[in-house]
């Protein structure tokens, strides 16, 4: 792991965001390794069963707690990311895997003039003690397709460590109010697939983007909530859903003259709407 560093006072506000479901014993290493200096830290809570929040309120006093309303990671970091101040926003998994304490060469990387500094396992200098052969090889597939997709060269799609300035948030268009209506239901975004699909509107907005190298750990306690083939395909889904919603939106009014055009339309969920699980 890297030298913990401090936030000189010098530098803008930084806002962490930590998404936590039956974390407990995770976030004593997690917080421990938070660099000093920080404007806020706050833990989004996927209604644990355990004592995840007792232990961040008793490690860390002046975190901020809050419920998210649906469930998933994506919503959770856009809960997160709605009651932010800071003037930069982290995002950051609190199985231990990210270090905290690479926080700030990301920041570096915006004060640099970058907008968004996302992290890559695959960037010279990173690297990961945690992915399979499959995660490794679905990460590939699935990053090979945004950047033909795209035109980018990111080396890393998956990966959850990224920081950016909060004023680019209306780029994301998270949806962090829209209640569950009985837990089923989640939103485009609400899952793992968050990453690919900032990744992509960041893109698509035309922000600068900075890849930082970074090294992913093992997670320290406990089993994942990832399932990789069933998580990979809502990726591959959502990469799909926002390239077409860009097309319908590009198209001209005149084009919906075309009855199969308009079929297609109606019969596309578009990034935004509910999606029965």
């Amino acid at each position: 792991m890297t030298d913990k560093a401090d936030i000189p006072a010098s530098w803008p506000s930084v806002s962490v965001v930590i998404p936590a479901m039956n974390e407990a014993k995770n976030l004593p290493h997690v917080f421990a390794r938070l660099p000093d200096g920080l404007h806020e830290v706050i833990v989004v809570d996927g209604r644990s069963d355990d004592d995840t929040c007792a232990v961040a309120r008793r490690l860390r006093p002046d975190a901020r707690i809050i419920t998210q309303n649906r469930s998933g990671k994506g919503n959770a970091l856009a809960c997160g990311f709605a009651v932010a101040t800071g003037q930069i926003i982290v995002m950051l998994d609190a199985d231990g895997s990210a270090d905290p304490g690479e926080i700030p060469v990301f920041v570096r990387a915006l004060l640099a003039g970058a907008d968004f500094a996302k992290g890559s396992r695959f960037a010279p200098g990173g690297g990961s003690s945690d992915l399979t052969r499959l995660r490794t090889w679905g990460n590939r597939v699935l990053m090979v397709m945004v950047n033909r997709a795209y035109a980018t060269s990111y080396t890393d799609l998956c990966y959850g460590f990224n920081v950016f300035w909060r004023r680019h948030l209306p780029v994301l268009r998270l949806d962090s109010t829209t209640p569950s209506r009985d837990g089923a239901e989640r939103l485009w975004g609400d899952g793992f697939e968050i990453e690919t699909l900032i990744a992509i509107r960041v893109t698509v907005a035309r922000l600068a983007v900075a890849e930082v190298p970074s090294f992913e750990h093992s997670r320290i306690h406990g089993a994942s909530n990832l399932t990789a083939f069933s998580d990979g395909l809502r990726v591959l889904r959502t990469i799909f859903a926002e390239r077409r919603a860009r097309h319908a939106a590009m198209r001209p009014p005149h084009d919906f003259s075309n009855p199969g055009l308009l079929e297609e339309f109606a019969s596309f969920q578009a990034p935004g709407s509910r999606e029965a699980e």
